[in-house]
């Protein structure tokens, strides 16, 4: 039994965590740490540091400011953690790099295993495309509520190819402020925000006479909650390092 403590337990995706787990085999949520208290079927806690519970990983979705104290309780208690928070710092990152030195450390733009998959798969489709010399751009739409642009699922994307091409793209955000043609380099991100759009991420290849694209519609949120639980249970009991979804895929 994977026992898991859950960090923003009375967010959204906490609470979304929380219940999947309830009706999961194989993983128990033991505590929960959330600065507004609540009722629980497990012990709560509004300071992580006050938390004495045994775990096997901790799984963390809530916000930036705080994942540096949930790094550092991970640390001095050697348990793996899940990064599901997005929009970290330089320095945060820093932290997390340094603590896979010692504990596992999972972190992902984006939990989606459809999303990964995608990216898995672009990987190889850019190299046989871009030598039949196609355009790729890649379009995201989210919520009206979502404060950053490009999502980070976009640079998921358009990183997992410029990597897997020696780094040979330029990213390409704005083209209204100059006048000229495309250039072959280019790697062109766009974002469109409206509505309750959860997430939808489109790459689209173009070529001569052909267009090929690939595809993924987020319908709700969940599908990060799941994917974090497979997340914890796959890092429970792996020796320290970094771990992201790939991993979980291969």
């Amino acid at each position: 039994m994977v026992k898991i403590i859950m960090n923003g337990c009375n967010g959204h995706m906490g609470k979304t965590v929380c219940n999947l787990v309830s009706k999961e085999k194989g993983c128990e949520i033991v505590a929960g740490i959330d600065i507004v208290e609540s009722k629980a079927t497990f012990p709560m806690y509004t300071n992580i540091n006050d938390c004495d519970m045994p775990a096997d990983v901790i799984i963390d979705f809530s916000t930036a400011s705080v994942v540096p104290d949930i790094l550092n309780y991970a640390v001095s208690k050697k348990i793996p953690i899940v990064i599901c928070t997005t929009g970290l710092s330089e320095e945060t990152l820093k932290m997390a790099e340094d603590a896979s030195k010692v504990i596992p450390v999972f972190r992902s733009a984006n939990m989606s295993v459809g999303i990964n998959l995608i990216a898995s798969l672009l990987k190889k489709a850019v190299k046989t495309l871009d030598d039949a010399n196609f355009d790729i751009e890649i379009v995201e739409k989210h919520h009206n509520q979502k404060i950053d642009a490009p999502s980070g699922t976009a640079l998921l994307l358009a990183d997992a190819m410029n990597n897997s091409m020696k780094n040979k793209y330029q990213y390409v955000y704005d083209r209204s402020s100059v006048r000229q043609k495309r250039d072959k380099k280019e790697l062109g991100i766009h974002a469109v925000r409206g509505g309750t759009i959860v997430g939808e991420h489109s790459v689209i290849f173009a070529g001569k006479d052909e267009v090929i694209e690939f595809k993924h519609s987020a319908m709700s949120k969940e599908i990060f909650a799941v994917g974090a639980i497979k997340a914890a249970k796959f890092i429970a009991g792996k020796p320290c390092g970094k771990y992201d979804m790939q991993d979980v895929m291969e």
